[in-house]
């Protein structure tokens, strides 16, 4: 790697983002696997209180405290260059407001009784942003957190965020904790959290397949988060890409049905023209999916931001493949 090591320099926190089965949580999960070389620690926070990030890591159900679930590449193989650290949080409103209470009032026993008489999910049901403070407030606290002698707890944040159709609001928090408090240290920390997201500190990816409703749902979440003033928009994963299996000159050169047939027997096969007409349409299918991908990819480059590409791994996600697809992240310099 050059001493640019990424392609958003000072970056802490990466917001992940994307159209539901796009793969965010895989990816999201990837890269912090990717950031977390050379000795360096990553925490992976998960928003929407899935368990996804557990699944993936074979962990048993996370709790609300950050725990290690995983060690990233090394740069070398002879061991004097090893890996780093993932860590893990799975946020939920309630732990996060009892965070609050007792990072501001030195109250979280008091929070406990709001627990149990179901104050909590009231306030969040009546002010439906107060849930999003929290869990930003808790990603931003996070990639702000030093140790004793100075330097970050953390070298990077990844932040699991929820789809793309509402993250503009997920993370614009200066707006919806205004009615809430004027004044005070909540409303003091919510600044603090807004300055944050809204700094060279934070960018936000943003994952797509090379489908119409992914890309277009990236699109309009990239044109959304540029219209907000220090909003920094990041790179553009496409998740689950499928490799053409013939080139385009190949798919225009391919044979019709009768010429399918004569090649096939050509070949010494035996063939009819049931099974000749079969593979001219599977031919003709490859090519129309070849075409939507190509005019889908060259859509989101259009968009001006990095592209970066996954492999579609068919025999499914385990600890495994997320080395694979980090790897390839930092390959393309992602990381």
């Amino acid at each position: 790697m050059t001493a640019r090591d990424t392609d958003w320099d000072g970056v802490r926190l990466h917001v992940v983002t994307g159209k539901g089965g796009t793969g965010k949580t895989t990816v999201a999960a990837a890269l912090a696997l990717a950031l977390a070389h050379s000795g360096r620690k990553v925490l992976l926070i998960e928003a929407e209180g899935r368990q996804g990030i557990a699944r993936l890591f074979d962990q048993p159900p996370l709790p609300y405290e950050e725990r290690k679930i995983a060690i990233g590449p090394g740069e070398a193989d002879d061991g004097r260059d090893p890996g780093g650290d993932v860590y893990a949080l799975a946020i939920d409103p309630e732990g996060a407001l009892l965070d609050y209470l007792q990072m501001f009032y030195n109250m979280r026993s008091a929070g406990h009784v709001l627990t149990r008489l179901g104050l909590v999910d009231f306030a969040t049901t009546i002010a439906p942003g107060l849930a999003d403070v929290l869990v930003t407030g808790k990603a931003t606290e996070a990639a702000r957190r030093k140790q004793q002698g100075g330097g970050y707890v953390y070298d990077s944040v990844v932040l699991d965020a929820p789809p793309t159709g509402r993250v503009g609001r997920f993370l614009n928090v200066s707006a919806e904790v205004s009615g809430l408090a004027k004044v005070g240290p909540i409303r003091a920390h919510a600044d603090t959290v807004a300055r944050v997201i809204k700094s060279p500190q934070t960018a936000v990816h943003f994952v797509s397949t090379l489908e119409e409703m992914p890309v277009q749902e990236a699109l309009d979440g990239i044109a959304e988060l540029r219209g907000v003033p220090g909003m920094q928009v990041g790179g553009v994963v496409i998740n689950m890409a499928q490799p053409a299996v013939l080139t385009r000159e190949e798919l225009k050169a391919a044979p019709d049905v009768p010429g399918m047939a004569k090649a096939l027997a050509a070949a010494g096969l035996h063939t009819t023209d049931v099974l000749a007409a079969a593979l001219a349409d599977e031919l003709a299918e490859h090519a129309r999916h070849v075409e939507l991908q190509d005019r889908e990819r060259t859509e989101l480059e259009a968009a001006g931001q990095p592209i970066y590409e996954l492999p579609r791994i068919t025999e499914g996600i385990d600890l495994a493949a997320l080395h694979r697809l980090a790897a390839e992240l930092r390959d393309q310099g992602a990381a």
